[in-house]
């Protein structure tokens, strides 16, 4: 079943679901649930309140698909459910979100996930939205937080919070305030339960202690068990290895499913198949997990449910190497919408403003992000607009050219090419192209080469296409990215550091042939950069 068919099937479950049934569905994949004798007696009489929330700290990542699933199963169970978008929360934690970025910040959380939730089917109209500050800044809630902070002692404080709030050696005030909100949260919202991770269990506990003091009803605690990262620990937005981004390219996303820890036969930390349990699965229903293997190998093999995909894992069945792959194929569907979504340039300049990109300076260097930075950004490359003045093939090798190319330096550079066969010679006669000019100079046979053509290319040597700049184009015009237009370029790109090597993975011509990087658009004063007729392929 593709992903786009799973909103059809949220709109057919049928509305007349037993209190047993709904049970099970609230219970699905939960590793604890706190209150279950009283979930089972409202269920009886009505449906649950419930709510989930998120501070609005790092960007989403593809473990936010695991508590997004279960939002699925409680709205399948009839739950009234409640997305809190926690902004003071995130403010609170060790300032994870400066004052001055809460705003954006919690613009570019409702957006993302709304477009995960319509990626998996699940209709937004039957969901309830709250910002925290729209309500945690009124009378009646800061006077229950100082009649709570009259009652917590530090250590309950800091105990709550130990495996949710950052933890340092001289803990802030705001840090010990956290739990206490979260808790009042319950109240406020006037739900029945809290839904979070397990990670939050010593929060939901503190919860059940204070509320009554206050004279408010304990509530019930569902618990979803933590999702290893990639790297085996847990899924962080402070980890860049150990987590998937939503609006991560597909040479991104395999990329880090490569290096992801995934040892044969091993089950425990296991990221990988613990996204098959509680996203895919879930979301696939009876449609089962294929993994497709070549003939020689086992040929393909469909899994109805999880354990048997475990257990043939676990046999060593299946290799690491096939489960990535299939978990690559499936993810892509899930975050293919939400990639497009984010690629209007409204969402495009939220990510920028949100997430500001940080430069690291070397000891002693004054400001700007030139190239001293340790951040990876596509403005460290120096690419520009060249005329291809002359082109002849190599003296001593049959598969190379040697260009004559002005980049707008007055004197022109020499560039060898491996289009030798694969390009007709007269077809780069007099021809605009994008050259990079700042990788070391490399001698190819005999003869230096000065910088580099850039093509979009399939593995299929014949399918090859040099980038097109925009009409008017002249030599030298600076090649950009959308959002990293103020950027400076690395004088060289030294080799050790393989700065173009990292950065290369994530650059491609998409679905309209516009180049990018990351979905961010290469262009340069007079518009995009384009191929002439390739979609979907690297640049190299």
């Amino acid at each position: 079943m593709d992903v786009k068919d799973l909103s059809n099937k949220m709109e057919s479950v049928s509305i007349s679901v037993s209190p047993e049934e709904k049970l099970n569905l609230i219970k699905r994949n939960l590793q604890e649930i706190i209150g279950e004798d009283k979930l089972k007696t409202i269920l009886k009489e009505r449906d649950v309140k419930v709510y989930w929330g998120t501070a609005t700290t790092g960007k989403p990542h593809v473990a936010y698909f695991v508590p997004m699933s279960k939002i699925a199963d409680f709205l399948r169970a009839g739950c009234e459910v409640t997305i809190l978008f926690a902004d003071l929360h995130a403010y609170l934690d060790n300032m994870k979100a400066p004052w001055d970025l809460l705003a954006l910040r919690v613009q570019y959380y409702e957006r993302a996930i709304k477009a995960m939730l319509k990626s998996i089917g699940v209709p937004l109209e039957k969901l309830k939205f709250v910002k925290g500050s729209d309500y945690q800044l009124s009378k009646e809630y800061t006077l229950d937080v100082y009649r709570l902070s009259s009652m917590v002692t530090e250590h309950d404080a800091k105990k709550a919070g130990a495996e949710v709030v950052k933890q340092v050696g001289n803990p802030l005030l705001s840090g010990l305030l956290y739990p206490g909100l979260q808790a009042l949260d319950e109240e406020y919202l006037k739900v029945d339960a809290q839904f979070g991770g397990v990670d939050q269990r010593k929060i939901f506990t503190f919860a059940e202690k204070y509320l009554p003091h206050l004279g408010y009803t304990k509530r019930i605690h569902l618990m979803n068990p933590m999702v290893p990262g990639l790297t085996g620990d847990k899924m962080s937005s402070s980890v860049e290895d150990s987590k998937i981004d939503l609006l991560d390219s597909p040479s991104a996303l395999k990329k880090k499913l490569k290096k992801a820890f995934c040892e044969p036969g091993n089950v425990k930390d296991n990221g990988v198949l613990s996204f098959c349990q509680h996203v895919l699965f879930p979301l696939r229903g009876k449609e089962g997990f294929l993994v497709k293997r070549v003939p020689e190998f086992g040929g393909d093999s469909m899994y109805a449910t999880y354990d048997e995909l475990e257990q043939a894992f676990a046999k060593e069945e299946v290799h690491p190497g096939d489960l990535k792959a299939s978990v690559e194929r499936y993810l892509n569907e899930l975050l293919e919408p939400i990639r497009k979504e984010f690629e209007s340039a409204e969402n495009k300049k939220l990510v920028a403003q949100a997430y500001p990109v940080e430069k690291k300076k070397k000891p002693g260097q004054q400001g700007g992000e030139a190239g001293g930075s340790d951040e990876l950004v596509p403005s460290l490359l120096d690419l520009r607009v060249g005329k291809i003045l002359d082109v002849k093939k190599h003296p001593d090798a049959e598969s190379l050219y040697v260009e004559t190319v002005d980049v707008g330096e007055g004197e022109p550079r020499t560039v060898v090419s491996g289009l030798a066969g694969l390009y007709p010679m007269e077809d780069l006669q007099n021809r605009m192209g994008v050259f990079l000019c700042n990788l070391k100079a490399v001698k190819m046979r005999g003869v230096v080469s000065q910088a580099m053509l850039m093509c979009a290319s399939v593995d299929d040597p014949r399918a090859l296409e040099p980038l097109d700049p925009p009409q008017g184009s002249t030599s030298g015009d600076r090649v950009m990215f959308e959002g990293h237009e103020e950027g400076k370029p690395e004088e060289e790109l030294k080799p050790k550091k393989k700065i173009w090597e990292k950065l290369q993975v994530d650059l491609r011509v998409n679905e309209k042939s516009i180049a990018e990087w990351q979905g961010n658009v290469m262009k340069t004063k007079l518009g995009n950069v384009t191929a002439s007729s390739l979609k979907c392929v690297p640049i190299k």
